[in-house]
Formats: structure tokens, C-alpha cells, sequence
């Protein structure tokens, strides 16, 4: 039974009345009325008894109710529980505050302030604005990406009753791609390191080092903050096949990368690091914003010298002009920068013929799908290869027709051949039986008879198969009239 009472004694006559029960689970609870009225508190005593007697007796789902209470509580105050859940699932901190700030934009364009206000109507309308308003369907995909991951987390964890961005579908980003990489052709790479080698300093990075950190962004695959991340402790140049790990602090995927390199960078490496402690940093790379900025600056003082190098000849100086070679935007609007590093070194091991799994590991691609998008037009010679290998199945190759026992001068073939026209001019089934079925099953009695039907030949196969050991053609039944009507 619930009771009623007032705290602080004779001290607090004219105070609100407190109510004490025991809810559904036995826990003792206790609670302010807001009320001085000792009727008013001794009815609402009687409502907590009894709700939490129809909770234990399964009137009321208790879960549903929480469920409802969690539904009432405002979005800010489930995005800090959000937010906790992405930093124990360690995402970095540029994900996190990213994914946040999407998530508050969609709520406040479509008005949501209670976590039981989200609807796939406003999130929908807000993404058709953010269309209207020229966003790619890739930066609508991060949107929608964030709220169907935060609505998902609600319903996972019990406080909406259902996932009501279930429905909502995310935009294609290949159907609206507005920033398209190029890789940096081999004789691009060649001028731009021997042109970075003469130039000075740049963003605050010496010229040698500047062309390191190129090289090492190619080989290896790196992204830019995965190299800020190398320190000197992370290089493991002596060992048979040197490599470098990265951390899975500092990875996309939030795994350890170990990217291996070639012994000659392992050597400028173990150069440029003689002098560094373990924990110093790998390169001394200027800000974030502004390693891009550094490459396209190389970049553009690379052409500027190609360019310059033909001003002797005012035709080639002409057509170099004209040409995108070293520019930083192609004339398919392809741009290339810092990041176009590491494309550059999965188109160039897809153009090397290296298997497509290959590719992948050292992408750390999620799906081998990934890397077939991205880099499968450069694998070389596959067309080639398979009408190739097509034209050896269709029967083109004697060699192979031979090999396969399908050159025609097999008899048993042509007997077979002989039994299934036979059987196809007294309207059979093309899964036919041999000349000695032919003489059980395969004869009308009489005149008008119909003909078998696939289910009374298929006993006779079936008994066919079970007599006989399959032969090395590899079929389960050495009948040649099944082999012949199949070829």
C-alpha cells in the first residue's frame, strides 16, 4: 500500500505531501505530490499503487511504458547519449562532431524537439531542400546516413517502439558525382618529383621531404591523417620486407594498417628518420587544410616548368598548352590532389595486372565490390582473356574440343545424336533415355499412344545412373543421348 506523507515534522505542516510506494519490480519509490491537499495526494498515492499492480500483473507492458517515457524525452538530451555511444565505439572525434552536427541541422530544419516528433516525412522534406538548394547526392547521403543511424540507435536501445526512418532511402552518389579524382599518370609523377626536388620550401616542408611523403602516400595507400599519425616507432625498415603500421586510432576503418613498402624508400626512410626520437613525427606536415594546397601548389610549378621547357618550339609549347597533362582539373572535370595520391596507388597495381583481392587489402577497400568499381576498368587483358577462354567453350579450339571429347568423332556421340532425333520426331522429352531404355520404356504398345512424360523417363535414368559409374566427361550419367542433346 502506498503512503502519504509530509518530510521536516511539524516544521513543514503548510509543505507539499510525498507519496512512498513499491513499483512492479519491488523497488521502494518515493515522490513529491506538488500538492498540500491530503485528498489530492491520497488519490494520487491510489494511482501510483495501482499502476504499478496492473504492471505486475502484466496489464501494463512496463517496457512499453518506459519505452513511451524515453519517446517524451528531448532530442538534445538523447544526443549526449548518442554521443557517449560513438565515442565507446571509438569513432574519432572529426566523425563524431560531424555526424552530431548533421543530426541537429534535420532536426531543426523539420522542427523535432522530443525524440517520438521523428518522421520520415520531415526528414524526406528536408532532403528534397537540400536539394533545391544544389547539395550532391553525396552530401544528402551523409545527412540521411546520420539520422537513420541515430533513429536506428532509438529503436535498438528501447526508446522509440520502432525505427521510423525505416523507410527513408538514401540517394545515389554515383548518379550525382560532383568531385571526381584522377590518378597521377607515371610520367606526371616522374616530373613532378624531379621538378618538387629543384623548388624550395613550401608550407614548411623541406623539398626532399615534400617528394618522400609523396612517394610514401603512393605506395602505400596512406590517407592523408593516417601519415600525420606515423612516428618513427611505427617503421619497421630493417625487417626482411620493411613496412610501416598505422594505428587504429588513426584509421578509417579503426583497424591497424600495415602497408609495406619498397627497400629503396625503406632506405630514404631510414635516412630521413636517423636523427628523430620514436615518438616524433614521421613528416612535418603543415595543417590539414593546407597539405592539399601544398600538392596542388608542387603540382602547379611542375606543368609551369614543363610549359617553360618549350618555349624554344612554339608548336609543342602550343600543344602542351592545350593539354591537361599535369593539370590540376582534366577536361573530363577530374581534379587531382593530395587524396588523388592514394588512387593513384590502387589504379597503378590494377594497371600492374595484380589480382583485384590484392588491390583491396592494400586499399583496405570493406568489399572487394569497392575496388571493382573503382579500379576494374584497369585491370588489363580480362576482355581479351575471357572471349578467349568463350571461344574455347563454343568450340573453336580443336585442341580443346578434343580435350573435352567434343570434336565429333566420338561414335557413342553420334549414336546418341542418332537416338535423340529419334525421340525428338516422336515427341519425347529432350531428357531422354539409351538404346536400351529406348527398348523397355521408349516403344508405343500401340497405335495413338501418348507420349512419355518427363517423370516416367526420369525412373529409368535415375536407374541408368545408379548401374553406372560416372565417367570422366564428369556428367552424373554416362547416357550419351543426355550428353548430345545437352551440348
Amino acid at each position: 500500500m502506498a503512503t502519504v506523507f509530509k518530510r521536516g515534522g511539524k516544521a513543514n505542516r503548510g509543505g507539499f505531501w510525498y507519496v512512498q510506494w513499491f513499483d512492479h519490480n519491488g523497488k521502494r519509490r518515493t515522490k513529491c505530490t506538488r500538492t498540500t491537499d491530503k485528498a489530492a495526494a491520497d488519490r494520487i498515492a491510489a494511482k501510483y499503487d495501482a499502476g504499478s499492480a496492473l504492471r505486475r500483473e502484466g496489464v501494463i507492458d512496463p517496457h512499453l511504458d518506459a519505452t513511451a517515457t524515453e519517446g517524451k524525452r528531448t532530442i538534445e538530451s538523447h544526443l549526449a547519449d548518442y554521443e557517449a555511444r560513438m565515442k565507446a565505439a571509438a569513432r574519432n572525434s572529426q566523425h563524431v562532431a560531424g555526424t552530431l552536427a548533421m543530426i541537429r541541422a534535420t532536426c531543426e530544419a523539420a522542427d523535432f524537439q522530443l525524440a517520438a516528433d521523428l518522421s520520415a516525412d520531415g526528414v524526406n522534406l528536408y532532403a528534397g531542400k537540400l536539394k533545391e538548394e544544389g547539395y550532391s547526392a553525396r552530401t544528402i547521403q551523409a545527412y540521411l546516413t546520420a539520422m537513420k543511424g541515430f533513429s536506428k540507435w532509438l529503436a535498438l536501445h528501447h526508446k522509440l517502439p520502432r525505427d521510423p526512418l525505416a523507410e527513408v532511402r538514401k540517394p545515389n552518389p554515383k548518379a550525382d558525382r560532383r568531385h571526381t579524382r584522377r590518378m597521377l599518370l607515371p610520367d606526371e609523377w616522374k616530373l613532378l618529383r624531379t621538378a618538387t626536388l629543384t623548388s624550395g620550401e613550401n608550407f614548411g616542408m623541406k623539398a626532399a621531404e615534400r617528394v618522400l611523403l609523396y612517394t610514401t602516400a603512393i605506395q602505400t595507400g596512406l590517407r592523408s591523417s593516417e601519415l600525420r599519425s606515423l612516428t618513427r616507432g611505427r617503421l619497421f625498415l630493417d625487417a626482411e620486407r620493411p613496412y610501416v603500421v598505422c594505428g587504429a586510432g588513426s584509421t578509417k576503418n579503426q583497424k591497424d594498417a600495415c602497408q609495406y613498402i619498397r627497400a629503396d624508400i625503406a632506405a630514404d626512410l631510414r635516412r630521413h628518420v636517423a636523427n628523430k626520437t620514436p615518438q616524433a613525427p614521421l613528416f612535418t606536415m603543415p595543417a590539414a587544410t593546407d597539405v592539399a594546397k601544398m600538392f596542388r601548389a608542387d603540382l602547379t610549378y611542375t606543368r609551369r616548368e614543363w610549359l617553360k621547357a618549350a618555349k624554344q618550339d612554339p608548336e609543342e609549347y602550343q600543344r602542351r598548352e592545350k593539354s591537361d597533362f599535369l593539370a590540376e582539373m582534366n577536361d573530363d572535370k577530374a581534379t587531382i590532389d593530395f587524396h588523388a595520391l592514394r588512387h593513384t596507388c590502387g589504379a597503378w597495381l590494377a594497371m600492374s595486372g595484380v589480382h583485384p583481392k590484392v588491390v583491396q587489402t592494400v586499399m583496405r577497400h570493406s568489399s572487394i565490390t569497392l575496388t571493382l568499381d573503382t579500379y576494374g576498368h584497369l585491370f588489363p587483358g580480362q576482355e581479351a582473356d575471357a572471349v578467349a577462354q568463350l571461344g574455347k567453350l563454343l568450340g573453336d579450339d580443336p585442341q580443346a574440343m578434343q580435350a573435352t571429347g567434343t570434336d565429333g568423332n566420338d561414335p557413342r556421340l553420334a549414336r546418341g545424336a542418332q537416338h535423340g532425333a529419334q525421340h525428338n520426331r516422336r515427341g519425347l522429352s529432350l531428357v531422354g533415355a539409351d538404346a536400351c531404355d529406348e527398348a523397355q520404356v521408349g516403344q508405343p504398345e500401340a497405335a495413338g499412344q501418348k507420349s512419355l512424360r518427363i517423370a516416367s523417363l526420369s525412373k529409368a535414368v535415375q536407374a541408368s545412373a545408379a548401374e553406372n559409374e560416372s565417367r570422366a566427361a564428369g556428367t552424373r550419367t554416362p547416357n550419351q543421348q543426355i550428353m548430345s542433346l545437352l551440348l
